[in-house]
């Protein structure tokens, strides 16, 4: 493969989820959790999905690492079409794809012990000899900080910190061509966020690993990716490298998230900021018009009727707005 070859190619990505009737003559409604997505993630870079509670996500993530179904579209890793697959060729391609959990607790199975729960993922895999995997959950541990003390214990004998190291061993081990991060450091403190995202920088840098890094925190996606795409009630809204996204946001959504994080620069602070009001438009089979219309200080009637597409508006900014 080389450099510039994605490792990630996402085209057209649907997830829906039918809702249940309430009686057996209604028709059924299915909620769009992600109507439409596509990007693409370049080898050895970190592309960031930002967006409010509920715009999609995580479900997106999840789509691409086959963890719910998806409902339409295509999903290609390292060129090969990850959708269609079943069986033991859908258990070869989980080498290449793995993920790291918003809650480090939750998704680490407690009666097992630390070097048990990585090596797991190797017996499972069949990467290597039984002795080669031994020595490479060794190494695992000291690549992400832990000592080999921490392989006797059990997880609720770490800290939260201790425990998203041992998710990202975990997640390393079959030696993944993209790691797909869901808010890895969301449900830590402050201090030890910044331990774990310096540790998945240096982890990138001397792996050459590729990241999906899905996150609500924009400081964080500041500090972590090279491209971000914004997200709204399952759709993009806007896309763009990191320096042009945050110095010259072209979407309204965009635009308000961005007026939400704290500053002490005076200059921006002068500056007029769009505010965001009220809830994010419905899911379930959601009507045509832009989604963020009803909460957009600037939308115009056929923002209500006709859908934008996202469209390349710069050489590195791609935007869904009729009016930008």
């Amino acid at each position: 493969m080389t450099a510039s070859a994605p490792v990630l190619e996402v085209n057209d990505l649907k997830v829906y989820f039918r809702m249940k009737r309430k009686n057996l003559f209604e028709a059924h409604s299915y909620i769009h959790a992600v109507d439409g997505v596509s990007l693409k993630v370049e080898f050895g870079k970190t592309l960031g999905i930002v967006g409010e509670s509920g715009s999609g996500k995580t479900t997106t993530g999840l789509a691409v690492a086959r963890l719910v179904k998806a409902s339409g579209g295509s999903v290609k890793i390292m060129g090969t079409e990850v959708l269609g697959l079943e069986g033991e060729a859908l258990r070869i391609q989980r080498k290449h794809i793995q993920f790291v959990f918003q809650d480090p607790y939750s998704s680490l199975n407690p009666r097992l012990r630390a070097a048990r729960l990585v090596r797991e993922a190797l017996d499972r895999m069949k990467v290597g000899s039984p002795t080669e995997r031994s020595k490479r959950v060794n190494e695992l541990f000291g690549q992400v900080g832990l000592s080999r003390e921490h392989e006797r214990l059990f997880p609720h004998q770490f800290s939260g910190g201790q425990r998203q190291r041992l998710g990202i061993a975990r997640a390393l081990a079959s030696n993944p061509d993209l790691l797909i991060c869901d808010e890895p450091v969301s449900a830590l403190d402050v201090a030890v966020q910044a331990q774990i995202l310096n540790l998945l920088r240096r982890l990138q840098k001397e792996m050459g690993l590729t990241y999906l890094f899905i996150s609500h925190d924009l400081g964080v996606v500041q500090h972590m990716c090279d491209d971000i795409a914004v997200m709204y009630v399952g759709k993009i809204v806007e896309q763009g490298d990191r320096i042009s996204l945050f110095q010259n946001p072209l979407h309204p959504y965009t635009k308000g998230l961005l007026a939400t994080v704290p500053s002490a620069d005076p200059k921006r602070l002068k500056k007029p900021q769009i505010e965001i009001f009220g809830e994010p438009s419905s899911p379930v089979d959601p009507a045509p018009g832009c989604r963020f219309a009803s909460r957009c200080p600037i939308a115009a009637d056929r923002c209500s009727v006709e859908t934008p597409l996202l469209r390349q508006i710069k050489s590195n900014q791609k935007v869904a707005c009729h009016l930008v």
